[in-house]
Formats: C-alpha cells, structure tokens, sequence
C-alpha cells in the first residue's frame, strides 16, 4: 500500500508508565513515598495497524485497555515510550503543530469549547487560530446549523448547553478547519436514543460524501454496527482482533434476545424450553432454532435467544408471532464487552 493512501500508521507501538511498588505492614504509606522501587505498566504494547484514507475503524476494548491512550498518541498529546506513528505522513510527536491543521479530535468527556462564553464565541476563536477565511466561516456555520442544529444555541454559553448540544458543539469545532483525519474517544457517552442518531447520522455523511478518515472509540455497539468499516479490538495494550464486526460476532457466538409481549399470554411456554420454526414448542434443540431464557407471565412477556448467523430477527418474530397476537417486540443485541470477553477467553 502507497504511503499517500495511508491516513494512519502505528508500527510497534508502546507507552509504559513506571509506578511505586505498593508496600504493606507498619507504616506502609510513609515507606512507599520514599522507596526508590518501581514497577512498569504498559498501556499500551507493541500495537502496530494501518488505516487507509477514507475508512471508518472502530477501536474498542474493556475499560482500562489502552484505547484512549493510543488516540493520545496519534494525536501528538502523548509521546509513545517506542515504536513510531504517522498521521497523513506527519509525525504527532516531532511536528504536532503541523498535524493540529490535518486532524480534529473529540473527547466525549472533555470540550475543547470555552466554558463561560457563548457557543459562538469558541467557533470564532478556533476559526482565527486555524485562519478560516470570512467566507469559508460563514459557509461552515450555515452547512453545520443543517447538519448538526448548531444554529440552535449559537448564542447560548457552553456550560448551560445540553450534553447532547455539547457533542454536537464540539463535533462542529472537530470540523471547523476541515481536517483529513478525524479522532473520536467516546463521542456518544451519555446521550440519549435521539441524540446519538443525529451524532451518528454525521459522523456518516462526512465519512461517505467527504472522505474523512475516522478513528473511533466507543462502547455502544450500535456505534460500530451502523457506522464501522473495520474493528479494531485492544486488551491489556494489546491488539487482539482486526477485521470486520459480522466476523467478530461470529467468532464469539453470542445470542441475540428476542422480547415479545402478547396481548394474551400463549398457555404451555416455560424458560429453558426450545421453540421449533412454527414457533410451537419442541422437545429437543435440533427441532428447535430458539431457546425461551424468560418467561413473564404476569406481563405476558416472552424472550427467546438466537444467534444471528442461523437465523434473522424477522424470522424468530414471524415464528412467535404464531403463538399470539403481539402488542410490543424489543430486540438486545449482546455488549460489546461481552463480545470481547468470549473472544479473549477463546483465545
């Protein structure tokens, strides 16, 4: 692969910390402050990937796996303890100012908005730093108020926005300069159904009309199901999966669970009983294609479980709907965390 068609390379990389060892017995704290051992943790190690211009990676793992430090990496905040990283070719570490106008960032838990003044106020700002002429300014509040509503709370200072009108600030701010290369840690932590929509729904149009490459961290799985290209999976600082979700979730065989509340309760079906393709109880799994896990009788809730690469959601819903009339169906996908987990403990 051409270097020109790399957005980012990491190649071996580390990042080590060096600690106190943690002391014990008569006086434990006041020894440990002036002891003189350490022991190394690596956050990150030895990762290496690339990610050709344009795609849109996901990179997830457990809380604590290294996920927010290697962003910092990429992104010139942290320098790595060895191994190397370009970003559209520049070096984060040697020439960080030189790739702050090649790249945007978001952290879901910070802002790079300034908290007391109006919303507008920090758009003004970052467009002076990066040198935005007048016209592409104004070019980029009118086509972000289309996009994200940013128009809505222009005037509004950024401590009395909503999280959801924050992300989409900051999301705005990201893009402001129009970077090549966009790094995402989380953008979609706390928010609710309808303003992770209007996030995603963004965060796609840019990737497939514009062409910016994304890097992005998360732990919602309708994240990576509805936006991701490609999956990147990080445990311990160490890089453990890399290629598609639909293969990732094969691997780790998890059910999906199918919810159905009828109008009245079907007579004759208990939890860890199999359902055959009629939707009529079998006795055996091999006439059977879901298991029932929970029955709420009282509710008149049933929930089934079936794994996805045998069967579709539409199916399993057809097949119970031929126990009753169904008022309500919800479907829960299982968490990425869990996919993880069964793929660490298969290795």
């Amino acid at each position: 692969m051409k270097e020109s068609s790399i957005a980012i390379r990491a190649s071996g990389l580390k990042k080590s910390y060096l600690v106190p060892v943690r002391k014990t017995g008569f006086m434990a704290g006041l020894r440990q402050v002036f002891s003189q051992d350490k022991r190394e943790i690596r956050a990150v190690d030895n990762v290496s990937f690339e990610v050709p211009r344009g795609q849109f990676v996901g990179y997830i793992g457990p809380n604590g796996a290294g996920k927010s430090t290697t962003v910092k990496m990429l992104t010139g905040i942290l320098h790595p303890t060895s191994g190397s990283v370009t970003v559209n070719g520049i070096s984060p570490q040697r020439e960080r100012q030189m790739l702050s106008r090649e790249i945007g960032v978001v952290f879901g838990q910070r802002t790079q908005l300034w908290w007391d003044l109006p919303t507008v106020d920090s758009f003004d700002i970052l467009a002076a730093m990066y040198d935005v002429s007048p016209g592409d300014y104004r070019r980029f509040k009118e086509e972000f108020h289309d996009l994200l509503g940013i128009g809505e709370f222009l005037n509004t200072p950024v401590r009395r926005l909503s999280l959801g009108q924050r992300m989409r600030a900051d999301l705005a701010a990201a893009m402001l300069h129009r970077p090549e290369v966009l790094f995402l840690d989380e953008p979609t932590i706390g928010l609710d159904v309808v303003g992770k929509g209007k996030i995603r729904e963004f965060l796609k149009r840019i990737n497939e009309r514009e062409g910016v490459t994304i890097l992005l961290t998360t732990h919602d799985l309708r994240d990576i199901e509805e936006l991701c290209d490609r999956v990147l999976v990080i445990n311990h600082g160490n890089l453990v999966y890399d290629g598609d979700l639909a293969n990732l979730r094969d691997r780790a065989g998890l059910p999906t669970a199918l919810s159905v509340k009828y109008a009245v309760m079907p007579p004759g079906i208990r939890a860890g009983q199999y359902l055959a393709r009629n939707g009529q109880p079998s006795p055996t799994p091999r006439d059977g294609a879901w298991m029932v896990t929970r029955v709420d009788a009282p509710n008149r809730t049933v929930e089934v479980a079936f794994d996805r690469t045998r069967s579709t959601a539409p199916a399993v819903l057809m097949a119970m709907q031929e126990l009753g009339e169904v008022r309500d169906v919800s479907l829960t996908e299982p968490l990425i965390d869990d996919i993880i987990k069964r793929l660490l403990d298969d290795q």
